[in-house]
């Protein structure tokens, strides 16, 4: 016996039984004997607990299924395998087994090679699934880590601009995701507003987000050009991933000329209310995705933008979630939700829309996200200046 032996508990109340079970795996394993369903209940709880137990089903008192039960109702014993000794047959008698969580069966009278093989093999599965769960704990730190990361790149405030309201959700679909959005405030009436989108998810899409951070603050310079602002992102990106592209639109709002300079990039349309108006229209001025084409060249168009304007940025996220019946959130509803919610103050407003979209995806009832969601929403409000 080494060092290490794996201890088994062994639990019948017929002497004749442990003994011949003790004699077969006493050269392998620390056995450890109990006579009753108490006992071992008594010797599982005790530190170091059992590798593996061997558990009687018929005894006097308390039976195996019963001691199988507490043991898996309990954390500390719970993840311990159980293997029914029984010199039943029956498939009701094995079926109950395994209902109250055991892993196997072993058969009267007892056959060395078969007892052998069985301890032996719920051994090793046992210590697989320790592994397992030891490295799924480490990815989830890592993947924790990663995500406190990705969310410092996210703008910790929103820049101050006298007479806009801006406001922002991001909710990614897992730990890491592939939505991004940032500023670049050229000055007090100038502001810059990209939102990119990486396709794919997780780790890979994160990766590539984070390097938008980086590319975006290279663009300062020509913040007030939209177009050259894609075209500089277009890139810093190519050449420096595979499997992946990038969606983004990118707005420059100019509060002392009341404009709005508009680009994209495979992305979708900026939803722009128009409050004199008093109507939603779609703005489309999309190049190439990102991060695919050298030379890929982009155009930007102007509009007013003026007092109790809207102007609404996402990603696809939003139009493409699905209800129950596959059917998609939509652009059409979209801009109803922006219609209905325009009297709102910016954050009323993000905030409805994610509620409606989460009453259109029953996600509240544990539903899960199809995509990774941003939303950013520009009101001009010029009562706010001085």
């Amino acid at each position: 016996m080494s060092a290490e032996a794996k201890t088994v508990l062994l639990v019948d109340d017929a002497p004749a039984n442990l003994h011949v079970v003790n004699s077969i795996l006493k050269s392998t394993y620390k056995i450890q004997i109990a006579t009753s369903g108490e006992k071992a209940l008594k010797l599982a709880n005790q530190s170091p607990a059992p590798d593996l137990i061997l558990l009687d089903v018929m005894m006097p008192e308390m039976d195996g299924y019963e001691v199988c039960s507490r043991l898996k109702s309990a954390a500390d014993t719970r993840d311990i395998p159980v293997i029914f000794l029984t010199g039943q047959t029956e498939t009701d008698d094995e079926t109950k087994g395994f209902e109250v969580g055991a892993v196997d069966y072993i058969h009267k009278p007892f056959s060395p090679a078969v007892v052998k093989a069985r301890v032996h093999t719920h051994l090793v599965l046992r210590g697989i699934r320790e592994q397992l769960a030891s490295q799924l704990l480490t990815i989830q730190h890592e993947m924790e880590t990663a995500r406190e990361i990705q969310l410092s790149i996210l703008p910790r405030e929103i820049p101050a601009i006298q007479g806009l309201d801006i406001a922002a959700r991001y909710i990614p679909m897992t730990s890491v995701a592939g939505d991004f959005y940032d500023f670049i405030q050229i000055d007090e009436k100038r502001i810059g507003v990209l939102v990119a989108d990486v396709s794919g998810h997780g780790m890979p899409a994160a990766l590539i987000s984070s390097m938008l951070k980086i590319a975006l603050a290279a663009q300062t310079s020509c913040a007030f050009d939209p177009a050259r602002v894609l075209t500089g992102l277009n890139q810093a990106l190519y050449g420096k991933f595979q499997g992946h592209f990038v969606t983004a639109a990118y707005v420059l709002i100019d509060t002392g000329k009341q404009t709005l300079r508009y680009a994209g990039a495979g992305h979708p349309p900026l939803i722009v209310w128009d409050n004199s108006a008093g109507e939603t229209r779609e703005l489309v001025e999309n190049g190439l995705f990102l991060g695919f084409f050298p030379d890929a060249a982009y155009t930007s168009v102007e509009i007013p933008f003026r007092e109790g304007d809207w102007s609404v940025l996402y990603t696809d996220g939003i139009p493409e979630t699905t209800n129950r019946s596959d059917e998609q959130f939509g652009g059409d509803r979209f801009k109803l939700v922006l219609q209905s919610h325009h009297d709102r103050s910016v954050g009323q407003f993000v905030d409805g829309v994610l509620d409606e979209l989460s009453r259109w995806s029953d996600t509240a009832s544990g539903r899960e996200p199809e995509d990774d969601i941003t939303l950013l929403a520009v009101h001009f409000n010029s009562e706010k200046r001085s």
